[in-house]
């Protein structure tokens, strides 16, 4: 009985003490501006092409991007892991492996989720690759 009321008190400490003035509440809606398409032109196969996409909080609220993940394994991206605040903008990167693609016109998305409305947004990439 005393253990689980150490462990009761110790629970309630640490639920408490991680608490924080900067809160980022969960549910609250957004709004962001990204441009859906990035061109790479014309690459040689086994060219890396590295995206990226501005995106731009243009709502209240901060924006939380949860996950982004790319069409296939040859795809692979990174985006922000804190909010960005309304009016502040940040980066997501995608890079392509066109050793893994095939030749001519190729298009592969990013699949974005965040707090908006719709909580989906996809983005492409897309370009012709060429065997040298």
């Amino acid at each position: 009985m005393k253990s689980l009321l150490f462990f009761s008190i110790m629970y309630l400490m640490l639920l408490v003490g991680c608490q924080s003035d900067n809160k980022v509440e969960i549910g609250k809606k957004t709004e962001m501006k990204i441009d859906p398409l990035f061109d790479a032109g014309t690459v040689n196969k086994g060219e890396k092409i590295k995206a990226v996409f501005k995106v731009k909080n243009t709502g209240k609220s901060p924006l939380v991007i949860s996950e982004v993940k790319g069409s296939c394994s040859c795809t692979v991206a990174d985006f922000p892991k804190k909010p960005i605040l309304s009016g502040e903008s940040g980066e997501i990167k995608a890079e392509v492996n066109t050793d893994k693609t095939g030749e001519g016109k190729m298009s592969k998305s990013v699949r974005i989720v965040a707090n908006t409305n719709p909580g989906l947004t996809v983005v492409y990439i897309k370009a012709n690759v060429k065997i040298k």
